[in-house]
């Protein structure tokens, strides 16, 4: 089995609650819950700030979170009920644990994965 450096996974995800993906305080209880179910350590609290309001086609909250073995980034469109994550790690992590947190978080209709391991 190879060693890899880091372990990214990316989530597109469409059809998600438009009154989650706009809410602040659900966007960083995910954040919290996601670092806790992945067995991370957050290292400080996470950054929540609403973003893009100068255009409606990408207005929406992006999110980041540090963690010990490296960060945890998203960003909600509000326009079309989307949300882009990042995991990004050198520690392992159950890909499908980030993807129930995020159905449970956002009701996401449809998720793309795509998954790539760091070396290098």
């Amino acid at each position: 089995m190879s060693t890899y450096w880091g372990y990214h996974l990316m989530l597109d995800c469409s059809g998600c609650n438009h009154d989650q993906i706009t809410s602040g305080d659900n966007i960083t209880a995910f954040t919290k819950e996601l670092v806790k179910r992945i067995d991370m350590v957050a290292y400080g609290e996470p950054v929540v700030a609403h973003f893009a309001t100068h255009d409606p086609q990408k207005a929406g909250y992006s999110m980041m979170q540090l963690i010990e073995t490296s960060n945890l980034a998203a960003h909600f469109v509000e326009r079309d009920k989307t949300m882009y994550l990042d995991v990004f790690s050198c520690k392992p992590f159950d890909n499908d644990v980030v993807c129930e947190t995020v159905k449970e978080y956002f009701g996401a209709d449809k998720i793309r994965i795509n998954y790539i391991t760091r070396n290098a």
